[in-house]
C-alpha cells in the first residue's frame, strides 16, 4: 500500500507542476502516466528490456507525447484547455483497447514472467520482494519531490508562477509564455511518466484502465485535497484520498460518491486544500 501511496503521490506532483505552479488545469494527465506504463511495459514484454532502459523509455514516451499534445492544446486556455487534453487522452485510451492485440485491452498483461531484477553493484534485486519494491518507490518518489523543490525555488519556477498569476503581465515584462507553459507541460509529463513507468515495474502489470478518465481525475482530486501549490499537498491529498477509497470500496460498489462528494467538501469549506489551509492560517513558512 505503502509503495502503491508514494508512486501515485509522485504523479500528484508532476500534475501539481501544471495546476499548482502554472495555472493550467487538465483533464489528460491519464494520457502521460499510462504512457509512461506502456513504454516501459511494452519494451520489456516484447523486447526483454531491462528495468533501466525501460524506464528511460517509459519516461521518453511520456515527454515525447507532452510535446505534441502541448504544441497543440497550449494555444487554447482554461475550459478549452480541459477539453482539448481530455480528448487528447481518451484517443490515447480507445487506442488502448483498439490495438488489444498488442496491448491486451482491459485485461492487460502481466511482466512477472518476462521483467528481470534490478541489477546495482554488482547485486540483483527482483521486483516481487516488497523491500525492493518500497525503496524503488521511495527513490522516485524523494526524486520527484526534490526536483519540485527545486523548480519552484528556482527562476524558471518563479516565472511559471508569474504566468499562473498574470499571464498578460508576464508577457509585457517580455517572456515568451507559451513555452514556458510548454516547458512546464514537459517536466509535468516527464514526472507523471517516471511514476507510471516505475508503478509498471513495482507492479509487473499494465492495462487500460490506468489509461481512463478515472485516472486523468484522481491527480486532480488529489491535489486539490492536498493543496495545489504546495510541496506536499500532493502526497498528503493521495494519501487521504487512497484509503477513503479502499475503505469505502469494502462497503459500497459506489464508492465513487465518496469521491464527489470529497470534491464537493472540498470546495466548500478547503477552496486552498488541507496543505493551503494549514500555510494560510496556521503555518505560513511551509512550502
Amino acid at each position: 500500500m505503502l509503495a502503491r501511496i508514494m508512486l501515485l503521490a509522485a504523479y500528484a506532483i508532476g500534475y501539481n507542476v501544471l495546476l499548482g505552479y502554472t495555472g493550467l488545469m487538465s483533464l489528460g494527465h491519464a494520457l502521460f502516466f499510462a504512457a509512461g506504463m506502456y513504454g516501459t511495459g511494452l519494451s520489456v514484454y516484447y523486447w526483454g528490456f531491462p528495468p533501466a532502459p525501460a524506464l528511460a523509455v517509459g519516461i521518453a514516451a511520456s515527454v515525447l507525447l507532452a510535446a505534441a499534445v502541448g504544441w497543440i492544446a497550449l494555444r487554447t486556455a482554461g475550459v478549452s484547455f480541459l477539453i482539448v487534453t481530455m480528448m487528447f487522452a481518451q484517443a490515447f485510451y480507445l487506442a488502448t483497447l483498439y490495438f488489444n492485440t498488442i496491448t491486451m485491452g482491459e485485461q492487460g498483461f502481466v511482466l512477472s514472467a518476462q521483467l528481470a531484477p534490478l541489477r546495482l553493484g554488482g547485486r540483483d534485486f527482483a521486483f516481487s520482494d516488497p523491500v525492493v519494491k518500497y525503496n524503488a518507490a521511495f527513490v522516485v518518489f524523494a526524486l520527484c519531490l526534490v526536483l519540485t523543490v527545486w523548480l519552484t525555488r528556482s527562476p524558471i519556477g518563479r516565472i511559471l508562477v508569474a504566468v499562473r498569476e498574470n499571464e498578460g503581465r508576464t508577457r509585457l515584462l517580455g517572456y515568451n509564455t507559451f513555452n514556458y507553459k510548454l516547458l512546464a507541460l514537459l517536466i509535468s509529463a516527464g514526472i507523471s511518466g517516471a511514476a507510471g513507468a516505475t508503478y509498471t515495474l513495482v507492479f509487473a502489470y499494465v492495462g487500460s484502465s490506468f489509461a481512463s478518465i478515472l485516472y486523468s481525475i484522481y491527480p486532480l482530486l488529489w491535489t486539490l485535497l492536498g493543496g495545489a501549490g504546495t510541496t506536499l499537498g500532493p502526497l498528503v491529498g493521495t494519501a487521504a484520498m487512497t484509503y477513503v477509497v479502499d475503505i469505502a470500496s469494502e462497503l459500497t460498489s459506489s464508492y465513487l460518491l465518496v469521491v464527489g462528494a470529497a470534491l464537493v467538501a472540498l470546495v466548500v469549506w478547503f477552496p486552498a486544500g488541507a496543505m493551503g489551509h494549514l500555510r494560510s492560517r496556521v503555518w505560513p513558512w511551509l512550502p
